[in-house]
């Protein structure tokens, strides 16, 4: 993982306020979510947490699930951010994801960018692995960092929740 500083860091927070802009749009009842996917300096892919196909007939979040089997991101109906910036892509342009930069942040129901925790979701880890995004950038309390995305993936499977 790398600490983003100077020019780095003020690309990262313009992609990260885009993100943001995108998580504004998200219709999840929990968190508000926003992923953009950047090649090149230019948006490519765009993604916001909600039920499958914005659809209110598929929330479940507010239905009562024994989920003590399950692992903590699969505790939601919504489609994470992350999928929905990589579906994007893959739709629009499937010939830059290959070595991309994944941007991904919560805001609050302000607005106001939240940040992230350690890098947890396995799903959202191999999903970007496998298509060739290179880089997965959160923001945490301490900056900006950029995960090469087979590390992300590593951390995401070694982390452990510190509620449980």
């Amino acid at each position: 993982m790398k600490y983003l500083q100077n020019i780095e860091e003020q690309k990262a927070i313009k992609w990260m306020g885009e993100a943001a802009k995108v998580a504004g749009e998200a219709l999840c009842l929990k968190a508000k979510c926003g992923s953009v996917i950047v090649k090149d300096g230019e948006v490519i892919g765009r993604g916001y947490n909600a039920p499958p196909v914005d659809d209110e007939k598929n929330r479940t979040c507010l239905d009562e699930y024994d989920f003590s089997g399950k692992p903590k991101y699969d505790h939601t109906c919504c489609m994470h951010a992350e999928w929905r910036a990589i579906l994007d892509a893959i739709k629009r342009n499937p010939e830059k994801l290959k070595d991309s930069q994944l941007y991904f942040t919560r805001v609050d129901k302000d607005g106001n960018t939240k940040k992230s925790g350690e890098p947890y979701c396995t799903v959202c880890s191999r999903f970007a692995l496998d298509v060739g995004i290179a880089e997965f950038l959160l923001w945490h309390d301490k900056g900006i960092y950029s995960y090469p995305t087979q590390e992300y993936n590593k951390l995401s499977y070694a982390y452990r929740d510190p509620q449980s």
